[in-house]
């Protein structure tokens, strides 16, 4: 199936996220339906394009129908996803189109596996959430460091941030996540230890050596879908954890020509099993800009049909992580190819 000429539903048009997400849309030659709960934000966000608005209340069932009309795909940008997740989610079933997010909350995507994947699967519909920075690239990574190996005795996803300026979405999950996030240990989703986990992790040079603490991010649930491997851990160094706690911390301002702020990140993923280890990295500029090209390829690739499943899924599970990494405009993410990892200091 040719993508082009193809019309793609975002919901929460307006989003700091979403406006990278339509931006990549239209550089690939798709048609973005903008779809949103306030019709002059959506204006704002079309810059001009008729037709292309669609004013949706998302706890109307009939009104999500018609905005979905027409569409061949929908990515939704709008949280708190705990919110408006299902939802959506129920009305691309409805429509027979496949259904993507950039969610990053454990607790919303635990519920989309938990209670869709039946129905997606009898509805022959791809469901894909947390196809983000968060979820989406640890898990690629993931499944590429691990290779061909069946399982693994460990899997750490180690982040690095140079900053952290949240947006204030960021800033509302964080507090609607509070008392709900999870780690994954002993082979379970699992409350996270109190305090945190600290320690060393020696990032690949430029950045090199970094104290990061253990984090619950979406990763640990996108990764334990699919790969053998009892425990999964995420880290982040230390720097832009007090940025994101500091209320004076200001959102992201753009710097260059896409729109992208000047932050940078570095995501090392380590697979450990029977005392061999192997690393996959990649690294970028602008953890909001970066999930738009991740979601848009997915989304591609699912119109292409070049996926041979449907249901809920992470990632991994439906696409080769390496050649999909590889996919990506190198201006948006560098992949280091898997290979021996370093011992961690």
């Amino acid at each position: 199936m040719n993508t082009h000429h193809r019309t793609v539903a975002v919901v929460g048009a307006y989003g700091h996220t979403a406006a990278y997400v339509v931006a990549e849309l239209r550089r690939r030659g798709l048609t973005p339906l903008l779809v949103g709960r306030d019709a002059a934000r959506l204006d704002a966000a079309a810059k001009g394009r008729p037709g292309t608005v669609r004013v949706v209340s998302l706890d109307d069932p009939s009104s999500l129908d018609r905005a979905l009309t027409g569409a061949d795909a929908v990515i939704n940008c709008a949280g708190p996803f705990a919110v408006t997740m299902l939802p959506v989610i129920d009305a691309a079933l409805r429509a027979g189109i496949p259904y993507l997010d950039v969610a990053a909350e454990q607790a919303a995507i635990l519920e989309a596996f938990r209670l869709r994947h039946r129905r997606a699967r009898e509805a022959g519909v791809v469901v894909l959430p947390a196809m983000a920075f968060y979820g989406g690239l640890g898990d690629l990574l993931a499944g590429a460091a691990i290779g061909e190996w069946p399982d693994a005795d460990e899997i750490t996803v180690a982040i690095a941030l140079d900053s952290w300026w949240p947006t204030a979405g960021t800033r509302r999950t964080a507090r609607s996540n509070a008392g709900r996030k999870l780690a994954f240990t002993g082979g379970r989703l699992t409350a996270p230890e109190d305090p945190p986990r600290s320690y060393s992790w020696r990032f690949p040079e430029p950045v090199g050596v970094q104290r990061v603490v253990e984090l619950s991010t979406a990763d640990q649930v996108t990764i334990s879908r699919h790969l053998r491997v009892p425990e999964i851990r995420v880290c982040i160094n230390e720097a832009p954890l007090r940025d994101l706690s500091d209320p004076a911390t200001p959102p992201p301002t753009a710097v260059d020509s896409h729109g992208r702020s000047a932050q940078t990140f570095v995501v090392d993923v380590v697979a450990r099993r029977a005392g061999a280890g192997r690393r996959a990295t990649a690294s970028g500029r602008d953890i909001y800009a970066v999930s738009a090209p991740l979601v848009v390829e997915a989304a591609t690739r699912i119109m292409d049909g070049r996926v041979d499943r449907t249901g809920v899924a992470a990632a991994g599970e439906l696409f080769d992580a390496a050649d999909f990494l590889r996919a990506l405009d190198p201006a948006h993410l560098t992949f280091g190819a898997p290979d021996q990892a370093d011992q961690p200091v």
